[in-house]
């Protein structure tokens, strides 16, 4: 049985090694935690990340930047519930917000102001102020060669095709078809590629 294992199936091992690792009001890694980051992120040849991203990044789950991969200023990458897993030759744009579980492909480019969140607060006991009640988490994935505009949104639970443009703004609540545009609050499919007349095609 490995430690991991182990911590999982003893509660309050479980709790004590969190509190250990998790500041309980910031609920980021302890500051004593961080200066050790580069122990359990795994970083590609070529791959940036600037000084001023939160890196809420702690041992729980994996974080994986690819090679040649870049995440710019002022973003905040948080894998405490669920693994960050960032592709080759790829960018996470200005001040994004990646909370796992999140699978980025290859070659994607993330515009500013964009957040992708695998993570849910339950709220159905209304006996529990929200805040009691937990988080569930679905994993959003974001395939090879997608494009996503600026300030969009990207809900848990999400799968985003290959060869897809997400217009600016958009807020996606559903999963994308390969070779897609989507535009809209919720967003919709209006173009898509026809392999036969190798034309994008608007969607009526």
């Amino acid at each position: 049985m490995s430690l991991k294992d182990y911590i999982q199936q003893h509660p309050c091992i479980k709790r004590f090694a969190y509190r250990f690792l998790m500041h309980s009001v910031k609920t980021r890694p302890n500051w004593w935690i961080r200066p050790f980051q580069f122990l359990y992120i795994k970083r590609g040849k070529g791959s940036v990340i600037y000084g001023s991203v939160r890196r809420d990044i702690t041992p729980f789950h994996p974080f994986v930047l690819g090679e040649r991969s870049v995440i710019e200023d002022f973003c905040c990458i948080n894998n405490a519930v669920g693994e960050v897993l960032i592709g080759n030759q790829t960018r996470i744009g200005l001040h994004n917000t990646i909370i796992g579980p999140v699978h980025i492909g290859n070659h994607v480019n993330l515009a500013q102001g964009v957040i992708a969140s695998g993570l849910n607060h339950n709220y159905e006991n209304v006996e529990l102020t929200i805040s009691q009640q937990g988080v569930s988490t679905s994993p959003i994935t974001i395939s090879d060669d997608v494009w996503i505009g600026a300030n969009s949104v990207i809900a848990a639970g999400v799968t985003i095709g290959k060869h897809c443009v997400v217009g600016a703004g958009s807020v996606v609540t559903k999963s994308v078809p390969d070779y897609s545009v989507v535009v809209g609050n919720p967003a919709k499919v209006i173009k898509h590629y026809d392999f036969t007349t190798r034309k994008w095609l608007k969607n009526i």
